[in-house]
């Protein structure tokens, strides 16, 4: 279509392309680029509803000082000296850099670039630390370099793929999407091993529900069945180093893995009788303490086999974040050069400080995220540059990483909006540009370079990252930032890996150097004299001295903490289907928004009954660092003795519900990655003096023990529950929703109920049900009522006649859970398909597709039982 422009979405690492047509007035339109080769024209839920994170509502738009607008001039040039004034009074150590896997590649460039060889440190370090620096040190030991062997095309020439620690169907939609149709093309078998039951499982064929923490002895019982087989590919191990050693360490394994026996055999007998096997890991293999043996048990096994680098098969780690891969290639991790080039290598250490014509350069590695802020804590690091991230919600031991920040020297953060946890610590808030309002590249987990591309302007004096980050160094005085746009800073990135390109690295993007960026298509790097982007390893070359690949002898360590009598259970983390990281963005969309709109707990049924827990109940979860009010979740999906809680909620949208506040700072020595699936937490019920739900046409922030806010198409909804009693609920609720007009009320203090509506220019503005336990009412048609005229309002029902369309299950298409059912009831429906067919959902990104086929389960039930 005409006047369209392709951009890449702003989500996790597939790296989605998308068509973007802005509509005039600050708006535009999202659909799927059907010319990108990571989705071929489908996006997911969140890439769908792009359109509904986009606008300058509740953004930052000029920078402030102390929580007071200000110039540019101003602000640059304060930052400039008090970075200036603190390396010269304390050394380059005393200064670090937090940034993300939000930033564009030519961002990440310019603060690495300023970090270890302008101010000569290396402390920058990305949050990309905190979700795949395991995989990092995984490659980087076993292949010499930090390379991803294979491709997204792998996916449909593989004839076994193994899901270990993703849960791909909702967290990478659209590969998983690509992996049924090569299921239903051609009868690709699918295994998840993953401690609890995910959609994931919803078509696997087998599901190994491992204990905590056993991949890698997982993974040795099947390095040891391979070498009993006689399965090792004699030819491929002599590009192999250590085989033995690693064979001898597997047999040795004595972990308990917590998976039946014969069921472990029958995983072993598949994969080994399965040359085309990909095995696809993530977040729950990096996040551990343990988490770089896990990578390396993963990669033994496919070196023994020479199961790499060819079609259909190979281990392929799948990213969290739109560009942790650019953050990796371009050193944005604290102990890495650009373009794979390694720090502690003097001579790789002299080619980029001539190349850059650095007065100084880093020569050692710096603070990882865990280290740097406790260095913050310590007084040791006495200015911080923050950029795009929120580390008082998502680092480990939040609190004591919030009080870090808070007492900081000096703290710059730049981002979109002043309202998140670390923004609100700032002493300095820089206002940048967010995605469609700036230009850049970025890296998917499959190595394709893809542009974002600007199609809207961005509010106020918001500028890019880059930008930002050149003008202080220009005002320290550096030479060598005076990029005029992120086309010059790709073309110089692109040149320096000619350099890289010349020691031998992998990454090599030099024949880009002189393309038209305007005009960049999607491609795989490599791509230099002689080379192109494909595949790795397949020909036995691999980047050690000696060109050897290396496996290493690693034995399972059970997670740091051990369960003990007041912190019994384990508790797993994770992301849910239409919400990402903490929701700046996609907790803008009312869509996503109403799938799970609260923080929860899930407990599986006897845990539950040997608490006093019923469904819906609030649980409080207590750590060693921290507690949380989580709603609960009965559900046999989690075993006995572990609890699965998401990641998302912050101070802004739930302060009981930061999950981060429960995990402790317990880092893989070899990564520093924390690990966050598998902290020790007790829970016992929160008996609440009351509990509310409340909705409005503004936004507002209960001022009570237990809050959770939500976007809806009418304005705003609210989970609430107080600790104290409450004598004047229409006062009370005039507190929390500010002024408003005229009151509704119906109060029945006997029963511990009041229905309280406020009414502004005769339209409904705000209501409040209260209740002695969970308040029950129509939530999703209450939701829609603010800014109506509010008729009937305090009855929590729809009209007679009016069909409540239930809580949203296909957020692509606004279908909620009754409307489902009742198709599937009335209309006799008996698969997915069917009900896609009625009804749209579950077509578009198919995440929805397990809980449709959940309720198709339910319904065979009840007919049954009938």
């Amino acid at each position: 279509m005409s006047g369209e422009t392709r951009s890449t979405c702003p989500y996790c690492g597939v790296g989605c392309g998308v068509m973007l047509r802005a509509d005039g007035a600050g708006g535009l339109s999202v659909r799927g680029d059907p010319d990108h080769p990571a989705n071929r024209g489908r996006l997911c839920s969140k890439g769908a509803a792009l359109a509904e994170t986009v606008g300058h509502a509740g953004r930052l738009t000029a920078p402030l000082v102390d929580g007071r607008p200000t110039d540019w001039d101003a602000a640059l040039d304060l930052v400039a000296d008090r970075f200036r004034d603190t390396i010269a009074r304390h050394g380059p150590d005393s200064v670090g850099f937090y940034v993300s896997g939000q930033l564009l590649t030519e961002d990440y460039y310019v603060a690495n670039k300023l970090m270890k060889g302008f101010i000569g440190s290396a402390n920058i370090d990305t949050n990309s630390r905190l979700c795949m620096a395991s995989t990092v040190a995984g490659h980087r030991r076993a292949f010499g370099t930090d390379t991803v062997p294979g491709t997204y095309d792998d996916l449909e020439e593989a004839d076994l793929v193994v899901l270990v620690g993703s849960n791909l169907a909702w967290c990478h939609p659209i590969l998983h999407q690509r992996l049924l149709a090569a299921r239903q093309a051609r009868g690709t078998r699918i295994v998840v091993i993953d401690p609890r039951r995910t959609a994931s499982c919803d078509q696997a064929d087998l599901h190994l529900a491992l204990s905590p923490g056993a991949d890698v002895a997982v993974f040795n019982r099947l390095l040891a069945a391979i070498a009993d087989a006689g399965a090792v590919d004699a030819d491929f191990a002599q590009n192999v180093e250590g085989l033995d050693h690693a064979i001898a360490a597997a047999r040795a394994e004595g972990m308990d893995t917590g998976i039946p026996e014969e069921t472990l055999r029958e995983f072993c007998r598949m994969w080994i009788a399965t040359p085309r096997v990909v095995t696809i890991f993530s977040q729950g293999v990096n996040q551990s303490s343990s988490g770089a043996d896990k990578v390396n048990a993963i990669l033994n096994c496919h070196l023994a086999t020479g199961r790499i680098g060819r079609p259909g098969m190979g281990p392929f780690s799948v990213t969290g974040q739109p560009n942790a891969m650019g953050g990796r290639e371009v050193g944005g991790l604290a102990n890495m050069l650009a373009c794979h080039l390694d720090l502690e290598d003097p001579a790789h250490r002299q080619a980029v400080q001539d190349f850059w014509d650095a007065p100084r350069m880093a020569d050692r590695p710096g603070l990882k995220a865990v280290e740097m802020f406790r260095a913050a804590a310590e007084g040791r690091i006495k200015a911080l540059w923050i950029i795009h991230t929120n580390p008082a919600a998502t680092m480990p031991d939040a609190e004591n990483v919030r009080r870090a920040i808070a007492g900081c020297d000096f703290v710059v953060v730049s981002d979109v909006t002043g309202a998140t946890d670390t923004a609100r610590l700032a002493h300095v808030l820089l206002p940048a540009a967010a995605w469609a309002e700036k230009d850049g590249t970025v890296t998917n987990s499959d190595r394709t370079i893809s542009r974002q591309r600007a199609v809207l302007s961005a509010p106020g004096q918001s500028r890019p990252d880059w930008w930002m980050l050149a003008q202080v160094a220009r005002r320290m005085g550096f030479a060598g930032f005076d990029h005029e746009g992120p086309a010059q800073i790709f073309g110089e990135y692109a040149r320096l890996s000619g350099v890289a390109a010349g020691f031998g690295r992998d990454f090599d993007i030099s024949g880009l150097a002189g393309a038209d960026y305007d005009t960049l298509q999607p491609q795989r790097w490599p791509v230099g004299l002689g080379r192109s982007g494909g595949r790795f390893f397949a020909d036995g070359r691999f980047f050690h001295p000696g060109g050897k690949a290396r496996m290493l002898p690693v034995t399972a360590r059970p997670p740091a903490a051990p369960a003990s009598g007041d912190l019994p259970f384990r508790l797993n983390t994770g992301r849910i289907r239409d919400q990402w990281h903490t929701m700046t963005r996609s907790g803008l969309s009312p869509r996503l928004s109403s799938h799970l709109p609260e923080p929860f707990v899930d407990i599986h049924p006897a845990d539950a009954a040997a608490h006093g827990i019923a469904h819906a109940d609030l649980v409080r979860l207590h750590s060693p660092t921290g507690r949380a009010i989580l709603r609960a979740r009965i559900t046999d999906a989690v075993r006995p003795g572990q609890l699965f809680a998401p990641i998302h909620w912050t101070g802004e949208t739930a302060p009981s519900a930061r999950i981060d506040a429960l995990i402790p700072a317990v880092t893989d020595p070899v990564s520093g990655q924390p690990e966050s699936k598998a902290a020790v937490v007790g829970m016992r019920r929160f008996d609440a003096a009351w509990y509310g739900f409340a909705v409005s046409d503004r936004a507002f922030r209960p001022d009570h023990a237990y809050w959770a806010i939500a976007r809806t198409a009418a304005g705003y909804r609210a989970e609430i529950a107080g600790s104290a009693p409450v004598d004047d609920w229409e006062a009370e609720a005039r507190r929390i929703f500010g002024p408003a007009g005229d009151a509704v009320s119906f109060c029945d203090p006997a029963r511990g109920t009041a229905r309280i509506a406020l009414f502004r220019d005769g339209r409904l503005a705000s209501a409040l049900f209260v209740a002695r336990r969970p308040v029950a009412v129509m939530r999703d048609h209450l939701a829609g009522l603010p800014g109506g005229d509010g008729t009937d309002v305090l009855t929590g029902l729809p009209p007679v006649g009016r069909p409540d369309p239930g809580p949203m299950l296909c957020s692509c298409f606004g279908v909620g859970v009754n409307s489902i059912v009742t198709a599937i009831e009335d209309g006799g429906l008996t698969s997915v398909e069917a009900v896609g067919e009625c009804l749209l959902a579950g077509t578009n990104c198919g995440s929805c597709r397990p809980e449709i086929a959940q309720l198709l389960a339910r319904q065979a039930t009840r007919c049954a039982a009938e």
